[in-house]
């Protein structure tokens, strides 16, 4: 296990300056970045990898961030491995004027956020602050997210590379190639990385949760509009002639089974979940997502969905149109060719002291993308909790952990 350096002072200090820069990215956006403070993480980054002697360190036009760090002596001919974090915050809570407010030796209590002492971090509502006694947590003031999805991965790797390049003592590594994404949030983080720039042969992302745990499966995820048309009529003189599509597409929303929704699901179940209505009487329109880890469960869930919009439809003799969408698949069916990885992984943090542990991923991440782009990339954890809430925490213990199992990741064998 690879010792401590200054108990975590510089990855502390490093990962509350970078919350506090604002980096939401904006799905209604089609610029790239989707906004453009995302560059300012980004052109931070770069001067702080120049500054500690870094290769080729750059901010490109995308606002993707790529840097070098060259394989130790006699180790050039080592796999090239990618390690990648994403620069953006989630739209869902706000990210201008973070207050990253530190909490030593936590014993387990209730933490009321002091800007809004309402949100309060509670082991009562997230269990596994119990996980943490005798930690030094960091959580927001109340107003905000913390960001630590994904900023603690962002740290963590500035953190491995501050350590790479001023060198460990014993650790020898090949070529590092670190790559920081902006849009990740809104599921944009891989559109425009140039995989043959990087020129990984595999990576893996920080941007997981609890320590200990590497993350190989993702959702199959899919998109669906439902377009319902009916007929506009003056609602003073409609009777027999008015065909009412926002009804219609009310009636199929009801008609959505509770026991597949986000709010109803967990571990490996599937689900199916509208994110928006819009439209008038004569034409409405539904979008909703399906997320499943089978594809044999998603094609029943488009099933599901045409059979309950057509019932709608025939209801009120509305014609009704159903769009399918390929968003992503699971990256599982890759990595499962690639088994030698994952393994590096999980011995990486066997070495480090934990029990690893395997988990599928009710999301996406860059690294899906990358596996599926032909770049292998698990998920290791980085210790972020809460996600895409003002009760967002993270454990700078947790943190630390994350930098060791990464440094072990890039130890070349003796």
């Amino acid at each position: 296990m690879i010792a401590p350096t200054h108990p975590s002072a510089s990855l502390l200090e490093r990962f509350c300056r970078y919350v506090q820069i604002d980096t939401q990215s904006n799905p209604n956006s089609q610029t790239v970045p989707t906004t453009a403070k995302q560059k300012d993480l980004g052109r931070l980054l770069v001067q702080e990898l120049q500054a500690l002697g870094a290769i080729d360190a750059e901010l490109d036009d995308k606002g993707y961030v790529y840097a070098t760090i060259p394989a130790s002596p006699g180790c050039e001919a080592e796999p090239v491995i990618m390690l990648c974090a994403h620069m953006d915050t989630s739209p869902d809570a706000s990210g201008t004027g973070v207050r990253p407010l530190v909490h030593p030796n936590y014993q387990g209590q209730d933490l009321p956020l002091p800007d809004d002492p309402s949100i309060v971090v509670s082991p009562g509502t997230d269990p596994a602050l119990l996980a943490q006694l005798g930690h030094t947590l960091i959580t927001a003031s109340g107003t905000t997210l913390l960001g630590a999805d994904n900023k603690a991965g962002v740290a963590e790797i500035m953190t491995v590379a501050e350590r790479l390049l001023r060198g460990v003592p014993g650790l020898r590594h090949g070529k590092v190639r670190i790559l920081f994404t902006p849009d990740e949030e809104v599921g944009r983080g891989a559109d425009h990385v140039d995989l043959q720039k990087l020129g990984a042969d595999f990576g893996y992302t920080l941007d997981g949760e609890e320590r200990g745990t590497l993350e190989d499966e993702t959702w199959n995820a899919d998109g669906a509009t439902v377009v319902f048309d009916g007929v506009s009529a003056h609602p003073g003189f409609a009777k027999g002639r008015l065909v009412n599509a926002v009804k219609a597409a009310a009636g199929f929303v009801a008609s959505l089974p509770a026991d597949q929704s986000p709010e109803a699901t967990e571990g490996r179940q599937g689900f199916v979940h509208p994110v928006s209505a819009t439209g008038t009487a004569e034409r409405a329109e539904v979008k909703l997502i399906l997320r499943d880890f089978t594809l044999e469960g998603l094609a029943a869930q488009h099933q599901l969905l045409q059979r309950l919009a057509r019932q709608a439809a025939e209801a009120l003799g509305a014609q009704m149109h159903y769009h399918p969408a390929e968003q992503y698949r699971n990256m599982k069916q890759v990595l499962d060719q690639h088994p030698q990885v994952v393994e590096r992984a999980l011995a990486a943090m066997r070495r480090c002291g934990l029990q690893p542990e395997r988990r599928s991923i009710r999301g996406g991440t860059d690294g899906a993308r990358f596996t599926l782009m032909g770049l292998p990339c698990p998920n290791l954890f980085a210790g972020e909790h809460a996600f895409h809430s003002k009760k967002e925490w993270v454990s700078l213990e947790d943190m630390e952990l994350a930098v060791q199992v990464a440094l072990e990741v890039l130890r070349v064998p003796a």
